[in-house]
């Protein structure tokens, strides 16, 4: 059984992909359910996720998949899945999930899928359907899935990385002090900054004095991978 608020989302999420094909962002569906904050709906969602009927797709912001419906709502949800695009919030398109790196025994290369841009920066949304592809011997890689994102902007100049460089992320949902990392915030928003904590709080600190270092609660910040390497053409 679901609650009123559980059966509202749900509706209100299907018609959204039903009519464009497009997830509703948070904001959205606080504003259609009259809730005062996003957390609300972050419960709500968790709570249909749990009694499965929807999914969050990994890896990517705002992205749901619908996978059944009360009968109350009529009609079985097709299976579809939606992905958000990353161009400094451009609407969302749909996108099959890349497959994961291929190795070639002879050479030992592994072929990286190219997944957008991250904003070294200002946020901005994360991570979208592969575009490309780029080739990198193992000896630059750790154990693990792996992903590459062109960096967009400069608050990570005195670590080396700069804007129009390519970084290698392995997949992973922790980091130690001190990693470079992929930080999805509030579900919605991605950036590549330093990690620390600060007591039970997050801090993404910039490697440009520039910018300010933003202390989050754990609760808003998803790690999404650990930078591992950079590639820049010249």
């Amino acid at each position: 059984m679901l609650t009123r608020k559980q059966h509202e989302l749900l509706r209100f999420i299907h018609e959204r992909l039903r009519e464009s094909g497009v997830p509703p962002s948070f904001d959205e569906m606080k504003d259609a359910l009259d809730l005062k904050s996003k957390s609300g709906i972050h419960r709500l969602i968790t709570a249909l996720e749990e009694r499965g009927f929807i999914r969050r797709l990994p890896n990517r912001a705002r992205a749901l998949e619908v996978l059944r419906l009360p009968e109350t709502v009529g009609g079985a949800a097709g299976q579809r899945r939606f992905t958000p695009s990353v161009v400094e919030g451009g609407l969302a398109t749909r996108a099959k999930a890349p497959p994961p790196p291929v190795a070639d025994d002879r050479t030992r290369d592994l072929s990286i899928p190219v997944m957008g841009r991250i904003a070294a920066g200002t946020p901005i949304s994360a991570i979208q359907s592969r575009s490309h592809s780029i080739t990198l011997s193992s000896d630059f890689l750790a154990q693990g899935e792996h992903y590459a994102l062109e960096v967009r902007g400069d608050s990570m100049v005195e670590a080396g990385i700069l804007d129009g460089d390519l970084v290698v992320i392995r997949k992973q949902d922790t980091a130690n002090t001190g990693d470079i990392i992929v930080a999805l915030i509030d579900e919605e928003e991605a950036t590549l900054k330093r990690f620390r904590r600060r007591g039970s709080s997050i801090a993404l600190e910039a490697a440009n004095q520039a910018y300010e270092t933003r202390v989050l609660g754990p609760d808003r910040v998803k790690i999404q991978g650990k930078l591992v390497s950079l590639v820049r053409r010249y």
